[in-house]
């Protein structure tokens, strides 16, 4: 009896520490429920919605059948349309859309004599997205409606795969993977940064040097930012060696690239670290950050298949814009220029990281 009391004493003391602490209570919650709700609703392998451009050379009637036809697959969206082929792969290049639809002059002669309808040009550095895509080759000519066009040819379009044309996985794979490994590791060093202070005994010494707070967040992630480099070294170097992934990008670009990447996941642990008040509490909010920035940011399944709800989050998050960018530099030799939007947001997290975390720092202090 003795026995059972102590151990109800523990229990009882337990229950109240942890009712007490309201991060790790709400990532109690949280945490299965943000899992429901990631693999119920965004995972989704049924790609719709693709982004893609159409190239209408013909200009005529048919052509625009052809077009609408291939709108109402829903497994595209036409976000453009372009008078030449070439800015159609500047367009796919920087990755603005994922593929384009060639409608060639002599349409209606093809229709008359029928053959091929047309062309794709598809980004196939995703072979999810480039698999569906290359689907539309075989659409069935009859919902054309086009008069005197017989369905006797196995397919409609001719495909063209662009920088993947074997489809290999791992060219996929291994710059997402890039963005995955940064993110964890990355997070994970500075999210516990100022907390590990306060546990040591050493944020007292830190109060009375004259250290700005910025100086201070700048400081704690500069040293982290040679270990992201050396995981770059790494992971593309046996990328290339192993796998043979293609690096086109010119490796400027891609570390820049990846530097603007590590600057915004190391300001984003420090934000987490000035929030939480324990590492334990520190390690609970990096999963709740790491879990969406793996599945959301488009490293496992198409972005295109999420829901708009999933987009809208997935967006917010640094690795989404990451996963464009550096796919875009090693896989299609796009520089900085080309994803100017992505560069730009991380650009921006960056420096709104630093001054949150600053700021709340100071706050800490008072």
């Amino acid at each position: 009896m003795k026995s059972l009391s102590r151990m109800s004493a523990i229990m009882v003391k337990e229950i109240r520490q942890l009712s007490r602490d309201r991060i790790t209570f709400g990532m109690v919650v949280m945490i299965p429920l943000i899992q429901l709700l990631l693999f119920g609703f965004a995972m989704n392998t049924d790609v719709r919605n693709i982004p893609i451009a159409v190239v209408d050379q013909s200009e005529s009637v048919p052509g625009r059948i052809i077009t609408e036809a291939v709108r109402v697959t829903q497994v595209v969206s036409i976000k453009a349309n372009y008078p030449t082929v070439a800015e159609a792969e500047a367009a796919i290049k920087s990755g603005t859309v994922r593929a384009a639809l060639i409608i060639p002059p002599d349409l209606g002669q093809r229709i008359t004599h029928n053959a091929i309808l047309g062309q794709w040009l598809v980004d196939g550095s995703d072979t999810m997205v480039s698999s569906a895509l290359l689907a539309l080759q075989t659409m069935p000519i009859a919902d054309f409606s086009i008069a005197g066009y017989q369905a006797n040819q196995t397919k409609t379009f001719e495909a063209t795969l662009l920088y993947n044309p074997s489809q290999r996985s791992a060219v996929n794979i291994i710059p997402g993977l890039l963005g995955v490994i940064l993110t964890m590791t990355m997070i994970m060093f500075t999210s516990a940064a100022i907390v590990r202070e306060k546990e040591r005994g050493n944020l007292e010494l830190l109060i009375t040097t004259p250290i700005h707070s910025i100086e201070l967040m700048i400081g704690k992630i500069v040293p982290y930012i040679f270990i992201g480099l050396i995981q770059i070294f790494i992971i593309l170097g046996l990328g290339s060696l192993i796998f043979n992934v293609p690096i086109n990008g010119a490796l400027s670009q891609i570390l820049l690239g990846s530097l603007l990447f590590i600057a915004a996941s190391l300001t984003l642990g420090l934000v987490i670290s000035t929030i939480a008040q324990t590492q334990l509490q520190a390690m609970q909010m990096t999963v709740f950050i790491l879990l969406p920035s793996i599945l959301l940011s488009g490293f496992m399944f198409p972005y295109e298949a999420m829901p708009q709800a999933a987009q809208w989050i997935a967006e917010a998050l640094p690795a989404t814009h990451f996963m464009r960018m550096i796919r875009g530099i090693i896989l299609r030799g796009a520089d900085l220029i080309d994803v100017w939007r992505d560069t730009v947001w991380l650009v921006c997290f960056t420096l709104g990281g630093i001054v949150v975390a600053a700021s709340r720092f100071k706050k800490s202090l008072d």
